[in-house]
């Protein structure tokens, strides 16, 4: 099949982030025109500045509240497809900062949509969630999509809502029978990867104590979660947006996009198997003096629509997960050089590998 995204405008929003830039990278490749909007990368280093993206892309640093200037790149941008992901995606901030939260995962999801419905051309648009979304009760079987909706703490509520006003503007201005737009949700967490430094999440927290030679202190070691490398997610949304191309049933369906249930892991089985990839590193257990806030221990998503619906399905087992990840973080460490061609290589391993695994969402690829 031809690459369906060659000489295509792509916009996505939080491309300065951590999934976002590795999707600019994935969409570079693949010949599309990107339009990025965001705020300054977050962190420092960042995986958007390591791959020296801003020459890349067009590079809107644009706060995703700001209607007016998020409807006016759309309008001006006439996108084929639109790929939503700025958010602010750290758990403990939304506890220090409810409002920022709520304004940028809820406000702006319902700004994308506004301007979305003042395009007046064909354009396919992924807006992606959080796992979190869930009303997350620990049971011990996945979410479903028809699951459902809720949020503990302030940031899992936010995504939740955003789930709710992706459908709610999909019923009252995107009829399935004569819309332009064709709109999905897409919703995956627990994403590990090269390039990411975010605060509080385990990856970063564990390449920034190694870096410095110290211990990494786990606050959580036995919370289980479903890990998936940035790829697998990303290639969710990838195959879910080529498929929505000629596919209008797939018009406001919601999709879960993560590994096999029985591939859960603990926390502290992620630390043990990145210490098999980095030597020379170690970790401590503070979860009895730990007081922070609440943090769920379990959390699973059930990906059966998307295997029947999509035939997607991740690739990579939690071995390969772990690997590419410490691979990619002991590059950096070691060279300090600058990243684009490792990571579009570890692209080309995974596409790859898809291909060899007869993946059938691998065509777009």
């Amino acid at each position: 099949m031809n690459n369906i995204y060659l000489g295509k405008n792509v916009i996505i929003t939080g491309h300065t982030g951590f999934k976002g830039s590795w999707l600019s990278v994935w969409l570079k490749m693949l010949g599309a025109n990107v339009i990025g909007i965001a705020l300054d990368p977050y962190t420092n280093p960042s995986n958007f500045e390591v791959c020296e993206l801003a020459g890349e892309i067009i590079d809107n640093r644009v706060d995703i509240s700001n209607y007016s200037e998020i409807e006016k790149i759309i309008k001006d941008s006439k996108p084929d497809f639109v790929f939503h992901l700025a958010a602010q995606a750290i758990v403990k901030k939304s506890y220090a900062n409810p409002i920022e939260t709520w304004k940028t995962n809820t406000i702006g999801t319902l700004n994308v949509l506004e301007g979305l419905r003042k395009l007046n051309k064909k354009c396919i648009a992924v807006i992606i969630t959080s796992d979190k979304c869930y009303n997350n009760v620990e049971w011990t079987w996945g979410y479903r999509e028809n699951d459902p909706l809720g949020g503990n703490d302030p940031y899992s509520a936010s995504k939740g809502s955003a789930e709710l006003v992706i459908n709610s503007h999909i019923k009252s201005f995107f009829p399935k029978e004569n819309t332009l737009v064709r709109i999905a949700s897409a919703r995956a967490g627990n994403v590990i990867g090269g390039g990411d430094w975010s605060m509080d999440r385990i990856v970063p927290d564990c390449v920034n104590a190694w870096a410095l030679k110290e211990n990494v202190k786990l606050r959580n070691p036995h919370a289980t979660r479903p890990w998936q490398h940035v790829l697998e997610p990303l290639s969710g949304y990838l195959c879910l947006a080529a498929e929505m191309l000629n596919r209008a049933e797939l018009h406001g369906e919601a999709f879960n996009f993560g590994p096999q249930l029985q591939k859960d892991k603990s926390v502290l089985e992620l630390v043990k198997a990145m210490k098999e990839n980095w030597k020379d590193i170690n970790f401590e257990d503070i979860s009895d003096s730990y007081t922070g806030p609440y943090e769920s221990k379990l959390l699973k998503l059930n990906c059966d629509k998307a295997l029947h619906l999509l035939s997607w399905q991740a690739i990579l087992d939690f071995k390969d997960t772990v690997s590419y990840t410490a691979e990619w973080y002991r590059e950096y460490y070691s060279s300090k050089s600058k990243m684009y061609s490792f990571t579009t290589n570890q692209i080309k391993k995974y596409t790859l590998k898809a291909k060899s695994f007869g993946a059938k969402w691998s065509q777009y690829f």
